[in-house]
Parts: structure tokens; sequence; C-alpha cells
């Protein structure tokens, strides 16, 4: 078992218990939010005459016959759907014969033997920041494989868990490149825009400032990661049973498992690559040729490269493993092959039980509007505010950051505050571009610091698998804070840069009107 020193405090609150008690907490106040009658609107704008329309927000309890009837019918159907429940477990029957094929172990020595332990850091950060492009199953992909990074580098699998998770979240509202989240955000943007006329969003019009920010964010998280988090945790002492390399040098049998990997996931490779570029004979089969965006096409609803993604990755991981056993000979018949599937499965019990509580949470709070309830709050605060330029924008960054730990999604945020913060911002001077890069960018960094956000159960539970003290939420979010204030006043200063300067934004696009 692992050995890893934590924080010196005796007794947490058990994650699960946690969990439980926010699901009452929820119950309860939906309960006396309905009986108050409290409610809030927001603006939004008309899509045909491009004028405002109120939007009413009422808070649906659950502390009733209707709303326990709710709870008791759709727990189990929430469950089986929950996505992060699916997404792990497929992914893991694709790790698990990566890891005990012997691949990860080999590969992770070979890249990482001479290499300093910061470039492994940054290059983990700065992956996942650019993988978010993704969306949510990044968080599946890299929180295990940072885990078994750390371990089979001989460092605290803790600090790889925290860096990829941080790095993720903050990466929605960071990557150069256009993510099917930025375009569904663009869209709201372009139609809040309409209070000043037509107006258009390029998918490159943020490249200049998310290109600084992608970079700078992930030498941050490295060097937090180094000089704090490392010392923070404490060093990680593996059992015998897990040292796996105690030598110099790859054996041949080991160098024959990597050629074999590689060149099995190059020819992967090129057919996935093949079948997501548009308009090319027998090509382009992944894609969803209804939409216009080619980002859109990649991620669109009915794209088969988004539905079956965790597939692919997943059928990816299996064939590298495969192949990395044959030629390395530690997979000798099937009967290895299936026990390999099945080998990362075990003991994660404890995981299913905390998803089990995370979905019933996520849910019932979905159905009672709490969330939207605040944000429109917020946002009529925004529109009554009479505020404009370096107030507006130090009111809207405000509001964004607080609504983030109540209402996570980004795009059921926009969908309430673009309304009321793309017209005042561009009657105050500056473009719907900046408007959208406020809220994306300042959006996602209090995005991994509620339990409220779908995918933060996947990070308490690996956290809490390695962490043999005991994790709890407020220690898992303790492990964040310094990360999340880092980046934002990363995001403080190079917004206030470019505003002051009148740097552009991206290609054709600028701060101001």
């Amino acid at each position: 078992m692992n050995r890893i020193k934590s924080f010196k405090t005796k007794v947490y609150l058990h994650p699960m218990m946690a969990l439980i008690m926010l699901i009452f907490f929820v119950i309860i106040l939906s309960g006396i939010l309905n009986l108050f009658g409290v409610s809030a609107s927001y603006n939004t704008v008309n899509s045909v005459t491009g004028s405002y329309q109120s939007n009413l927000v009422t808070v649906e309890s659950l502390f009733s016959l209707r709303g326990l009837k709710y709870i008791f019918s759709n727990t189990v159907a929430n469950f089986s759907s929950f996505a992060p429940l699916i997404m792990l477990l497929i992914s893991l029957i694709g790790i698990g014969i990566l890891e005990e094929s012997g691949f990860l172990a080999t590969f992770f020595f070979a890249v990482t033997k001479r290499v300093p332990k910061y470039v492994v850091t940054f290059v983990l950060s700065l992956l996942c920041v650019l993988f978010s492009i993704a969306g949510d199953v990044s968080y599946v992909l890299f929180i295990p494989m940072a885990a078994l990074l750390f371990k089979h580098g001989r460092r605290n699998p803790l600090a790889g868990i925290i860096v990829s998770f941080i790095s993720i979240s903050v990466g929605f509202g960071i990557n150069m490149l256009m993510s099917g989240i930025d375009s569904s955000l663009a869209e709201m943007t372009v139609l809040a825009a309409k209070m000043h006329g037509n107006y258009s969003l390029s998918s490159s019009g943020l490249l200049f400032i998310m290109f600084f920010a992608t970079n700078i964010s992930s030498i941050l998280i490295t060097y937090i990661c180094e000089k704090y988090t490392i010392y923070q945790l404490g060093k990680y002492e593996p059992d015998e049973e897990e040292i796996t390399f105690d030598k110099d040098r790859l054996t041949k049998r080991e160098v024959r498992g990597l050629l074999f990997a590689g060149a099995g996931f190059i020819l992967y490779a090129i057919v996935l690559i093949y079948n997501i570029i548009p308009y090319v004979p027998f090509g382009g089969n992944f894609l969803d040729y209804s939409q216009s965006r080619y980002i859109d096409k990649l991620f669109g609803a009915n794209s088969f490269f988004n539905s079956g993604f965790i597939f692919v990755i997943t059928f990816m991981f299996f064939l590298i493993g495969f192949l990395y056993g044959l030629g390395a000979k530690t997979i000798e018949d099937h009967r290895d092959v299936c026990d390999f599937l099945s080998k990362s499965l075990d003991g994660i019990g404890k995981n299913i039980i905390l998803i089990f509580f995370a979905s019933i949470l996520v849910s019932l709070y979905k159905y009672t509007n709490i969330g939207s309830l605040i944000t429109a709050f917020f946002s009529s605060i925004i529109y009554k505010s009479n505020f404009s330029g370096l107030p507006l924008i130090s009111l809207v960054v405000f509001v964004t950051l607080i609504t983030t730990l109540f209402l996570p999604s980004l795009t059921a945020r926009w969908e309430i505050l673009s309304g009321t913060v793309v017209p005042l911002l561009m009657t105050s001077g500056y473009t719907a571009n900046f408007a959208q890069l406020i809220f994306s960018s300042f959006g996602t960094v209090f995005y991994g610091l509620t339990p409220i956000m779908a995918y933060y159960v996947i990070y308490l539970s690996f956290s809490d698998k390695y962490d043999k003290g005991g994790t709890g939420v407020l220690k898992s979010l303790r492990y964040l804070l310094p990360y999340v204030f880092i980046i934002l006043a990363m995001w403080i200063i190079l917004v206030t840069l470019w505003v002051l300067v009148g740097i552009p934004l991206g290609v054709g696009t600028n701060v101001l009107l």
C-alpha cells in the first residue's frame, strides 16, 4: 500500500459524509427558498427583435412531496447516466492494460529518467491545459495517468493529481484553440451583441492573449508544485512490490515492446486523424457535417468523434498496452490480457460510492435551480449598477468568480450573464470578444473549487485513494488554493496590461471597439 505523509491534523470529515451532508443541505435550502418565494430575473436579447426580454428564475423545492418523488424516482437513473462514472470505468479498462503490461513503467522511465523533474511537471501541466479542448473527458484520462506518472517517478502521486486537475480546470478558460464550449459561448455572445448591431467572433480572436496565458499558467503551476506542494505532501515511499525500476537502462525486451507500441500508435493515429479531416476521399467519417465551424464538426452533439471519444482513447490504450506486452513478453496468452483489463478496477469500490453520492448531489442541485437563481441575482446587480469602464469590468470579474462556485457550467452561466454583460461592456466601448474573454478566463479560476462541478468527484476520489492520511473535501480544496490565487493574479495582470497598453487580443480583435 502507498504510504503518503499528509497534513498533521488528525481527523478529517470523510468525503463520503461531506457529500451526504451537502445533499441534505441542498434539500433543506431548496425548501426554505421555495417557501419564501425567492426568485430572480435576468435579461436576454431577443434573437429576432434584438431587444431585451426578462426571464424569471424560481426555486424547485426538494422538501416537498413532489421533490421527494423526484429524489426516489430519479436517483438510480441519474447515477447510471452520470458521465464521470461511465467515462472513468471505461478509461480505467484501457489504463489497466497499460499499467499491468509494464508499458507505463517503461515509457515513463524512458522519457523522465534524464529529464529534470520540473520539466516533467511543466509538460504535464501544459498538456492538461491544451487537452482541456476535449472537454470533461480530460479529467478521467489525465488524473489517473498523472498519479501513475509521479508514482513511477518516485514522487508523490497526489502532486500529479493536483497538477492535472487544476491545469484542466483553468484550461477551459485559457486554451489557445477554440473548443466546443468556446463555440457555444460565442453564439451567446453574438446574440447578446445584437443590441449594438451585427457582430461576429473569429476563432482566432483571442489567440495572442491566450498564447501567453497558456504558457504562463503552466509555468506558475509548475513553480507552485515544485516549490510548495511537493514539500507540503511529503516524500512518497512505495512498498517493495511497487518498485518497478532500479536500474539505469531499459532491457532489450522493453525496447522491443516500446517499438511495437510506438508502431501501433502511429498507425492508429494516422487512421484517427484522417477520419477527422473534412472533405477528403473516404475520410472525415467522425465529423458532424451539419455544423459550420470545424470545432463543432469535431465536438458537435452528433459527431461520432465526440460521442465515441472515450472509447476511441480507451481502445488506443488497449492497443498500445497489448502490443507492448507482445514485444516485451509480458503478455503470454489471452488470460493475461483478460486479467490486465480488469486489474485497474480492483479496489475502486470507494470511488464508485463517492461518485454515487456526487451524482445525487449534482442532479438534485441542478433540479432546484439554486445556481441559476444566484447567478440571475448577480446579473441583475450588474444591470442596475450603472457602472462603466474599469468599475464595470471589476464588477463583472467579481460576479464571474462568485457565480462559478454556485453554477459551474460555463454555458449555463453565460446564458444568464451574457445578455447583461455584453451590451453593457460594449456600451462602455469594449468589444464583445473582450466581454467573452473576461467571462471565460475568470469564469474558470474557481472552477475546481466547487463540489457541485460533476468531475470534482474524480479529483476527490483519487486524492483519497493516494492520501492514506485521509483527504476530505476541505483538505482537497486546500491543496488547490495556492494555484487558484496565483492564476487569478495572472489574469488580473494580463487583462490590465492588455487594456492599458491596447495590445490586440488576437487576429483582428482589440480590447476597444
